[in-house]
Formats: C-alpha cells, structure tokens, sequence
C-alpha cells in the first residue's frame, strides 16, 4: 500500500489520538508563549535535566481557565491528549487542563538567590552610575565564537565607528563559565583602558544562562568600578547579573546601542547648534550695527540736536508763561457756571418747599377734628374730659357733655340699648 502524505499523517494522528487520548504527562516549562488569538505555546521537559522535550499547546478555551500565570521554569502537570500537527507533521501535546506541581529546580533557585541579594540592597536604582555620555572606548565581555560579539561590533561600527573596542574573551555557558566571566570583568576593570562595559550574551534556555544567575558573577557586577550594561539573552530573558548592572538592555545590540549614541545624530546635532550660535551672531552683529549706525548718524549732525532741545526749550517757556492766565481764565469759567447753577437752583428749591408745604397744610386740616364735626358728629365725654365710646361706660341718670360744631350740650341718660349685630 502507498500512502500519501497527508493519509498517512491522519492515519498517525488517530492512532495517536485512539492511543493517547487521555494522559497525564509533568515536566517544566520553557519556552512560553502567548499568542494574539489567547492559544499558548511551550515546551514541556522533564525536570531532571534529560534532554527529552515536547512541543505542547493549550488553546484558549483552556488557557482562560487557568487559575495562575504559568511562565518559565515552572514545573506542572498537564492532562490532555498526543496529537499530530498536519501541516508540518508535528508531534505535539494538545493540553486540556494544566495545575502547577511547584517550581524547576532551576527557578526556584534563582528566586531564592535574587530575594536574598534583593534585601541586601544589591539591585536598588540608588546604588547604579550613570554611563558615559560620550565614551571612548568601550569593552566586551563576551565569547568570540557567539553571534552576540557579531551583533555588538556591527552595531558599533553602524552608529560609533570612533568608539574603540576591546574585547574580553569569556565563556558563557556551562560550570566554567563563571570563574572565566569573573576572570574577565577583573581583568578589565585592573586594566581600566575603557569608559564602560558591555556583559553579553546570545538567548537560550534557563539553563543556557545559568552562568549569569552566578551569586559571585553577580556581586563583582555590582561592585565593578567601571560601569556595567547587561545584555544577555532576548527581551522576555531577566537573569540576576541583568538586576544588578548599572543598566539593563534587552539584548546584545541593544546594549551597543545603549552604551553609544549614534555618531550621525551627534552630527547632525552639532550641526544644528552651529547653525544656531551663526544666527545667533548674525543677529548680534546686525544689532550693534544698527545701534553704531545711529550713534554715528547723531554724532554727524550735532546741530540738529541741538535746534531739536532748542525747539523744546522754546515750547517749555511758552507754557510756563501761559499757564498763569490759563489758571484764571479757568477758574473765572468755574465761577461762572457755579453762578449759573445757584441762579436756577434757589427758586427750584423755593417752588419744592412751597409745594411740600401745601401737601402738609393739606393733611393737617384732613386731620382737624373741627372738620369732623361740621360733618354730623359730636364728641361725648362724661363731663370731666374723658372720652365715651361705648354704652358700657353709661349709667342711667348720669349727666354727660356733648361738643358739637357750633356749642356744647348737656345731657343725661335715660337709657341704653345695645346694638343687635347683624347676622
């Protein structure tokens, strides 16, 4: 029988899927990725160190399910099934559900070494130097044969072809990579013929950039006297020597780029300021010229300045004898109309009074109770002055007084009746 590509890996990947269609498989994670459609990718890779690994996706249905952020180094136990990647023929683990079973070895060290050198101070801001703005030498601790030494040099000669560079060759991965970087950083520090340092270094796994999680590495970084860029592995990649250098970049080139500025915007900015400080004296120049012109221009004809303070004298003395009479003649116009005012105001002020008074005289005899009389009415007393008002104050028998418009009367009650009010 003669298969065909694509029936041959269906026929795989339901052997597979028919084989493996539920299984628990642990190991630690590397590698992990989250992609803009919410699926994630990693690896998945025993513990112990053995080379064995597994491509592995959890889609983003079960993604969103997770009850914590897994991340490198992370060892967990994931339930779901083998499948085959059709189009490329891949093998990996489709996972349906993942639980952390605790930290690698390797990370859960190297959270450990980073919280105890963190509450020593070693990688506060406090502590880390400034760079050189403009350095003239630079050196590289990295190994020659890697691509980081390449990305730095081409960087380098890309933006700062004047920079001098030295290399100070180091291993950068396995157990004697540290005692060679500590060789290097010391040797460039004794021999002190460079502005900064570069500490560098390709991307890997955990374990590839174990060297640089070194407690030792990490301290001499802190304590170097020349300053320290750190540039080792890719942007997501953080290692203990990269918290404790007086800069971080988030890869080799980057930290070249970091460590120099670029000598074409260097250029073009001194360009611009000697494109300023050329306006800048043009104008000044313009300026004194201007004000020498009009120096030499008043110098010229001294004549006219002096019939100029002439004129002003002539037209100071021409006020100063005017202004007396000026003074009069205001103050007689003042005196006019203070005259014309008093004219009008005093018979407007009589006419007010008069007819203020006429209003007054009018209410007064409104109010004389002679007036009142002449109408009808008459006022009763009880023959001492006191007036009566109401039939309560009466006796039968009593004698009263009566006062009416022309005379008084006397009189006596006989009687009282009350008035029945009306309903």
């Amino acid at each position: 029988m003669v298969w065909t590509v694509g029936g041959l890996v269906a026929a795989v990947s339901d052997t597979l899927a028919a084989r493996f269609a539920g299984v628990v498989v642990t190991g630690e994670i590397a590698g992990f990725t989250r992609a803009a459609s919410g699926h994630c990718y990693f690896t998945l890779k025993d513990a112990d160190g053995a080379q064995a690994s597994l491509r592995c996706a959890i889609f983003r249905r079960a993604a969103s399910l997770l009850d914590f952020a897994p991340g490198e180094g992370q060892l967990v136990e994931i339930r779901g099934r083998i499948a085959i990647y059709e189009p490329r023929g891949e093998l990996q683990f489709v996972a349906e559900a993942m639980r952390r079973a605790g930290a690698g070895a390797l990370y859960e060290q190297f959270l450990r070494l980073k919280a105890r050198l963190e509450a020593e101070g070693l990688f506060e801001p406090e502590r880390k130097r400034a760079l050189p703005r403009y350095p003239r030498s630079l050196g590289v601790i990295t190994s020659t044969a890697g691509a980081a030494l390449h990305d730095v040099l081409t960087a380098l000669e890309r933006r700062a072809p004047h920079v001098k560079v030295v290399v100070y060759p180091s291993l950068v991965q396995g157990s004697e990579a540290p005692a060679a970087l500590l060789r290097a950083l010391a040797l460039a520090n004794r021999r002190a013929e460079v502005d900064a340092l570069l500490l560098v270094r390709g991307g890997g796994s955990l374990e590839d950039l174990w060297a640089f999680n070194d407690e030792r590495l990490v301290r001499a970084v802190a304590a170097s006297e020349l300053p320290v860029i750190c540039g080792v592995g890719h942007e997501t990649d953080v290692t203990l020597c990269d918290l404790a250098a007086d800069l971080r970049a988030p890869t080799p080139t980057a930290a070249a780029e970091l460590a120099a500025p670029s000598r074409q915007s260097q250029l073009e900015k001194l360009d611009a300021i000697r494109a300023l400080m050329r306006r800048r004296v043009e104008r000044a120049l313009d300026q004194a010229g201007q004000r020498l012109d009009r120096a030499a221009l008043h110098l010229a004809r001294p004549s006219e300045l002096l019939a100029r303070e002439r004129r002003r004298l002539d037209l100071l003395a021409n006020r100063i004898a005017q202004l007396p009479a000026r003074r009069v003649e205001l103050q007689a116009q003042r005196l006019d109309h203070l005259h014309s005012r008093l004219d009008r105001a005093v018979p407007q002020r009589l006419h007010t009074l008069k007819l203020r008074l006429e209003g007054l005289q009018s209410r007064l005899s409104a109010l004389d109770p002679q007036r009142v009389l002449e109408r009808g009415y008459a006022w009763l007393d009880d023959g001492q002055g006191r007036a009566l008002s109401s039939i309560t104050q009466l006796r039968e028998g009593q004698d009263l007084r009566a006062v009416l418009a022309d005379g008084e009367a006397r009189l006596q009650v006989q009687a009282t009746m009350p008035t029945i009010p009306r309903a």
